[in-house]
């Protein structure tokens, strides 16, 4: 009995260590790096950088997940959202915790360090400690902006993918990492808004918190109409071609009716729904991004030297 007792346990304990990863998170960051890699040449991306370049940085990325599990193991414990976390529900040791981040890091960086390049290695590293320990261990806690500012780290996937391909940073990326970049704040703060009560019990000033759920909302309008105007200038400097500013425009679209919504509603679940939404907006945007690339012959009205 005590022998089929400890069988029973090792699946839920795998998938605890799995949970410390953040795969939902980790795989919509696999998603834009892969997508990254595939729209830094026109040719077929090597097998072996299409393998071991995303799951170096998925490793990684599950490394600094883990990291944020272990140092907000109390703040989880006061949100319904955590806290059936692993750590915050004593499944797992913040010891063990530790050690699995250091390993999976170490084997993530190292995989994209010998078989990718030493940009991309040192690009993730940056990624990683500006999640890990920047955001989750000072900015978190500092600032009503800590998204906005740490939103960064965030970002970098597609940038990584694209440096595993061609091993050199292109403002091609860089406007993919912008897109991200400015997809944050709106995202983040529609699930705070959603959640305000709770970051309040656990002392996270997010902006709700400190500013009203009106001031944020404004915000998030403000900062989808700047996402809506970004998301435009890959087309604009002949990145990407009619396909892309189409969707870009649609989704985009979307996205602004969204917080508009929020901004009207005075509760409801209009918070949860435009963070939904937002999910679905960046992976459809990156999708429509590989089909423009592949699929269409692309004019442009300007084009970068």
């Amino acid at each position: 009995m005590n022998s089929q007792a400890e069988t029973d346990t090792l699946p839920a304990k795998w998938r605890d260590y799995l949970e410390l990863c953040k795969p939902n998170v980790v795989a919509l960051m696999i998603l834009t790096s892969l997508i990254g890699m595939l729209l830094a040449t026109d040719q077929m991306v090597p097998i072996d950088v299409l393998l071991l370049g995303n799951l170096g940085i998925a490793l990684s990325a599950g490394s600094a997940a883990a990291v944020n599990h272990i140092v907000d193991q109390h703040v989880d414990e006061k949100m319904a959202r955590t806290a059936n976390r692993p750590i915050a529900r004593g499944r797992i040791e913040p010891r063990q915790a530790i050690v699995f981040a250091f390993v999976t890091g170490l084997a993530g960086l190292s995989i994209l360090m010998v078989f990718i390049n030493p940009l991309t290695a040192w690009l993730t590293l940056g990624s990683l400690v500006g999640y890990a320990f920047v955001y989750t261990m000072y900015l978190k806690r500092a600032t009503p902006q800590n998204i906005v500012i740490g939103g960064l780290a965030g970002a970098a996937p597609p940038l990584l993918g694209w440096t595993s391909v061609t091993g050199e940073i292109h403002h091609d990326a860089l406007l993919l990492v912008l897109i991200i970049f400015a997809w944050t704040p709106p995202h983040f703060w529609a699930l705070a808004v959603h959640r305000k009560d709770e970051y309040a019990k656990a002392n996270i000033p997010m902006l709700p918190v400190t500013h009203g759920e009106k001031y944020t909302k404004i915000n998030i309008l403000l900062y989808t109409v700047i996402l809506l105007l970004v998301s435009v200038m890959p087309y604009l400097t002949g990145m990407l071609g009619w396909l892309y500013l189409f969707g870009a425009l649609v989704l985009g679209a979307g996205f602004v009716f969204w917080s508009v919504v929020m901004l009207r509603s005075d509760g409801g679940n209009s918070g949860m729904q435009t963070f939904n939404y937002s999910i679905v907006y960046l992976m459809a945007l990156f999708c429509i991004m590989l089909l423009d690339h592949y699929l269409i012959v692309k004019t442009y009205p300007f084009t970068l030297a």
